[in-house]
């Protein structure tokens, strides 16, 4: 590791204690990695590539000293929970679309097969009856 990787964990560890505390003096004070690395003065990717490890620590004193959620959970969490009810709001419509695929299917069958006995009716007699449309 270099000196100045050293000083940016410093200064990052010292950025977690001041807004754990609530003694922020270069950011807004709130409890999420855009405030903690302008807090450390450090490029926010640059914490989250080369720090991940004090990023995960950062939210787990969060959650642990403040009894907090972290933002970016809590957001993880809502997407989550809108993604189980899209998903079993899509398994009832695909179970009602089989169902339905199921009775039209029957209804095919069952329409096949009166063709099919005009069809013999009509080779026996001779006759040719008459296709009435069904009504609207």
């Amino acid at each position: 590791m270099t000196a100045q990787h050293d000083d940016e964990r410093t200064c990052i560890r010292e950025a977690i204690d001041r807004l754990l505390a609530g003694t922020a003096t270069r950011s807004n004070g709130s409890l999420t990695i855009v405030a903690l690395a302008a807090e450390a003065s450090v490029h926010r990717m640059a914490l989250l590539k080369r720090h991940a490890d004090l990023k995960n620590e950062f939210y787990e004193r969060v959650r642990n000293e403040t009894n907090q959620t972290p933002e970016a959970e809590k957001r993880l969490r809502e997407t989550v929970s809108k993604l189980k009810k899209t998903i079993s709001e899509q398994r009832k419509e695909i179970e009602e679309l089989r169902a339905m695929a199921a009775g039209l299917t029957f209804a095919n069958a069952v329409l096949v097969e009166q063709l099919r006995s005009k069809d013999s009716l009509t080779e026996m007699t001779g006759n040719v009856i008459p296709f009435t449309p069904p009504r609207r």
